[in-house]
C-alpha cells in the first residue's frame, strides 16, 4: 500500500489586492481593473523524520511574504508578446496596440509571465515559493500546488513537480 501526505495552508491573510489587465483572443485587451486575490498552497511529499511533510509555519510565512510583495500594486507581464512593458526608472510604461498606460515604478510589480492571469500568478507564486523554501529551510517539496482565487470561486491553479 502506498501513502501520500499533503499539507495545505489557506488563511484569511494570504491575500493581496492588485490591478491588472489581460489579453485574450487575437487582439482583445481588458481594461485595467483590480481583484482581491486569495491564495492557497499545498505541498506533498514523504514524511520527514518528525513525521510531517513540511512545516506549516514556514509555508505560511513564505506565502504571506510573496502576497505582501504583490499587494496594492499594478501587475504587469514582461513576457507578453503584444503588451510591451518598459521600466523607465521612476516610471513604467505599458503599451498594447494604440493603448498606453504610465505608472509610477513603485506602484508596479513586473512579473516574468506572458499574461497576468490567475494561472500565471499561481505559477509565479509556486516557482518563487519553491526557491524561497529551499533557501529558508534547505528542503524542496516534491510537489506544490498553488491556487489563486481572483473572484470568490474563480481559481487559477498550478501544480509544480520537482525533478
Amino acid at each position: 500500500m502506498s501513502e501520500t501526505y499533503r499539507v495545505r495552508v489557506t488563511k484569511d491573510y494570504l491575500v493581496f489586492s492588485a490591478a491588472h489587465f489581460i489579453t485574450y483572443g487575437d487582439n482583445i485587451c481588458e481594461r485595467l481593473h483590480g481583484h482581491n486575490y486569495r491564495v492557497a498552497v499545498e505541498v506533498s511529499g514523504p514524511l520527514e523524520p518528525n513525521q510531517y511533510v513540511f512545516d506549516f509555519i514556514a509555508l505560511r510565512d513564505a506565502t504571506k511574504a510573496l502576497c505582501d510583495e504583490l499587494d496594492h500594486h499594478v501587475l504587469l507581464p514582461t513576457q507578453h508578446p503584444t503588451i510591451h512593458v518598459v521600466d523607465e526608472g521612476s516610471s513604467v510604461t505599458a503599451t498594447f496596440e494604440d493603448r498606453r498606460w504610465m505608472f509610477p515604478r513603485s506602484d508596479c510589480v513586473l512579473l516574468p509571465v506572458a499574461n497576468t492571469t490567475a494561472e500565471m500568478l499561481a505559477r509565479w507564486l509556486g516557482r518563487r515559493l519553491l526557491d524561497d523554501l529551499a533557501t529558508r529551510t534547505g528542503y524542496r517539496p516534491a510537489t506544490m500546488r498553488v491556487e489563486v482565487d481572483e473572484c470568490n470561486g474563480q481559481w487559477g491553479i498550478c501544480e509544480l513537480v520537482s525533478p
